[in-house]
């Protein structure tokens, strides 16, 4: 089975958006690495969120934000997939969503609130996007 070219995207974004979520590890174990982490937090590793810097704590924040991004943003995805969407605006928002929560994590983790609360929103918008135009099209089908 192929996907027709209009569909790739939201494919792509579906893969992305699993991918930021795998890549929200990283600073959050260079922060439990600097935090001296032991194999014997592993019977418990949110106890060692205390020891973690504070620019940690935000990774950890941050990694577990994108766990619930990403509960939204995946069925929005497969709407678009399963409806045959093809406007240009869910598309665009197919492809931004994944970029903005990249940059969610950076801003996060340096600690600037007002650009995280940009990307958050941002690709809050984007994954509503996709709903809507995901609903209109499977309705109108």
């Amino acid at each position: 089975m192929s996907l027709s070219p209009q569909l790739a995207p939201f494919a792509w974004s579906l893969l992305l958006a699993a991918g930021v979520v795998v890549f929200s590890t990283v600073p959050l174990g260079a922060a439990r690495s600097q935090a001296n982490f032991q194999m014997a937090d592993l019977a418990a590793p949110r106890a060692m969120f205390e020891r973690l810097p504070d620019w940690g704590k935000r990774a950890a924040w941050a990694h577990q934000n994108s766990f619930e991004a990403f509960t939204l943003h995946a069925p929005a995805t497969l709407l678009c997939l399963v409806a045959g969407v093809s406007n240009p605006v869910a598309i665009a928002a197919a492809w931004i969503h994944p970029a903005l929560r990249l940059a969610y994590i950076g801003v996060y983790v340096a600690n600037k609130p007002p650009l995280r609360g940009l990307c958050w929103a941002g690709g809050l918008v984007c994954t509503g996007v996709l709903y809507a135009e995901g609903l209109k099209a499977l309705l109108a089908g």
